[in-house]
């Protein structure tokens, strides 16, 4: 553990909207009948419509408050009924809503999302004010007042993603003149939507070296540095999840590699079920780390490379969210100045905790309970391929 610095602060910024996650029944053997949901004139019944906060914004924001963080949100909504839905939740949350801005001439984000049972949701997303998202001179003075600025999905932020991500830098430039650290997170997209036609790679290159805390999917990372491996992914797949296939040495290690190249300081790639790759650069790097961050990290994180097994649950009911609450569960341990072996066993809780609810907030706890639990022998899942050193 390094010397904690009392409330350090975390800006958690990007991407807002309402969930609207639709569960369906299954048949008496506990089948989901969901390869012909959508025919032509079908009435399909399903189970009670969760209406929920979702987002970068909101589920790491969020989720970072309920672990016993100090954390603001900087976020656009419109003035509409979802919007003062997203007010309403935030407010129960304790969150000044103050720090949220309402637009009137835009309207507010939202997803559905189709969960049913064993199967990985399907997204229908309007992206909204997020679109239009940009940070003010009285916001940036906010971050300067902050040990770490998140950002999340600038990858469904047109306004983040367009031009060759000329915004997106921008606003990563104006963060890091402020001294702050700097952690991104991005979503999945289509290779045929306006997002998948932007020329990642170059976006990559530029921002990585003002990036911090980089913590894509890998199949987020695949398909922003390597659309051909990413179609022999799906390929390979055949239908099922991604993560199951992939193989550390040659299919995420030399997009680690490619990260490191470019600039990137602290890497976390998210593998769905299996766990986590965990991946830094040298202490030269890390000491470049903002808030007072690198100064203190940089001996006992250097040159790291690890993949951390995910948690075992007793029922997976969504993954909505689990990668976002994980990364939640990483700051606020680094804030609170655990060690990167604890950051990494506290993401790995978070993550597992979500995915028994149908949101990502409900099943959160503060850190010193997911602590407890550990300590208690939590088991992690018998994959076999790590909690350890990757050779």
């Amino acid at each position: 553990m390094y010397n904690k610095v009392e409330n350090k602060k975390v800006i958690v910024a990007g991407h807002i909207c309402i969930d609207i996650t639709l569960s369906f029944k299954t048949d008496r053997e506990g089948r989901m009948e969901f390869g012909e949901l959508f025919g032509p004139g079908r009435i399909i019944h399903i189970e009670e419509a969760d209406v929920s906060l979702g987002g970068a914004v909101a589920n790491t924001g969020i989720g970072i408050k309920l672990m016993g963080g100090n954390v603001e949100l900087m976020a656009n909504i419109g003035t509409d009924e979802f919007g003062r839905i997203i007010l309403d939740h935030l407010e129960t949350y304790g969150i000044n809503t103050g720090e949220v801005k309402c637009r009137e001439e835009l309207s507010t984000a939202y997803s559905v999302i189709l969960a049913p049972v064993g199967t990985d949701r399907i997204i229908l997303h309007y992206g909204g004010a997020n679109d239009n998202f940009g940070m003010s001179d009285s916001e940036l003075k906010r971050v300067r007042d902050s040990q770490l600025f998140h950002f999340g999905y600038p990858t469904l932020m047109r306004s983040m993603y367009k031009n060759t991500g000329k915004n997106f830098l921008e606003l990563l430039k104006r963060v890091k003149e402020t001294g702050t650290a700097i952690s991104v997170d991005m979503a999945m997209f289509e290779e045929d939507s306006e997002a998948g036609a932007e020329d990642w790679e170059t976006i990559l290159k530029n921002a990585l070296p003002m990036i911090d805390f980089f913590m894509p999917s890998a199949e987020e990372l695949c398909i922003m540095l390597d659309r051909e491996r990413h179609d022999e992914w799906i390929k390979k797949a055949d239908g099922k999840d991604i993560t199951d296939i992939l193989d550390l040495e040659k299919d995420i290690r030399p997009l680690a590699d490619k990260l490191l190249m470019y600039g990137g300081g602290v890497l976390l790639i998210k593998c769905g079920v299996q766990g986590m790759y965990f991946r830094t650069a040298g202490k030269e790097r890390l000491q470049k780390i903002g808030g007072g961050i690198g100064s203190e990290i940089a001996d006992e994180w250097a040159d790291i490379e690890w993949f951390e097994d995910s948690y075992s649950v007793d029922s997976v009911i969504s993954g909505t969210g689990a990668g976002d609450t994980a990364i939640a569960g990483f700051i606020t341990a680094l804030l609170e100045g655990e060690t990167w072996e604890d950051c990494l066993h506290l993401a790995a809780a978070a993550g597992a905790m979500c995915v028994g609810t149908y949101d990502a907030l409900s099943g959160m706890v503060p850190l010193s309970c997911m602590k407890e639990k550990i300590n208690a022998g939590w088991k992690k899942t018998d994959r076999k391929r790590g909690g350890h050193f990757v050779s």
